[in-house]
């Protein structure tokens, strides 16, 4: 079922010591949620576990973002990336995200594992912006081409700076 949540422009801040912490399982549902994603989210522990992770997608989030994330994830490497959550009220908040993929000793997928901290707010301020942008490409270029309108914004950004995303990200 589709979110029906209103989004609001009241942001809840992290504060400087909170990492939200969640695990899923290998199709992104959640099995696993601590007391600040919780607290942040505005869910219930019951609302939330064998939910998909993306319940608090914020729509401002570009489509682009996520498909690497999936990308980088299936290939194995861990993600880092700034995320704008969606809580239950309708009020944001966003996190610096690093998710990693979790095997068994045999090296089966378990699921993943996301630690989110407060993203710096210089960090943020340009983030924003870009965001914003990847967003305004994908509805100019209609439903067939989203993610490809957004994702050549993005590589351009990368290729002026003659950088790497994860050298982007964590360099903001």
């Amino acid at each position: 079922m589709k979110n029906k949540i209103t989004p609001n422009n009241r942001e809840v801040v992290m504060r400087d010591d909170d990492f939200i912490v969640s695990k899923t399982n290998p199709k992104g549902q959640l099995t696993y949620a601590n007391e600040i994603f919780i607290e942040f989210s505005g869910y219930n522990e019951a609302e939330l576990l064998g939910k998909q992770h993306n319940i608090v997608r914020h729509p401002d989030m570009p489509r682009a973002v996520f498909k690497l994330l999936w990308d980088t994830l299936k290939a194995g490497k861990e993600f880092n990336g700034y995320v704008k959550n969606l809580c239950k009220d309708g009020s944001y908040y966003w996190v610096f995200a690093n998710v990693t993929p979790s095997y068994s000793a045999n090296g089966r997928l378990l699921g993943y594992y996301s630690v989110r901290r407060k993203p710096a707010k210089d960090a943020l301020d340009f983030i924003d912006g870009l965001y914003r942008n990847m967003v305004l490409a994908e509805r100019q270029a209609g439903t067939k081409n989203t993610i490809e309108a957004s994702t050549q914004l993005l590589n351009k950004l990368l290729n002026s700076k003659d950088i790497s995303y994860e050298e982007f990200i964590l360099t903001l």
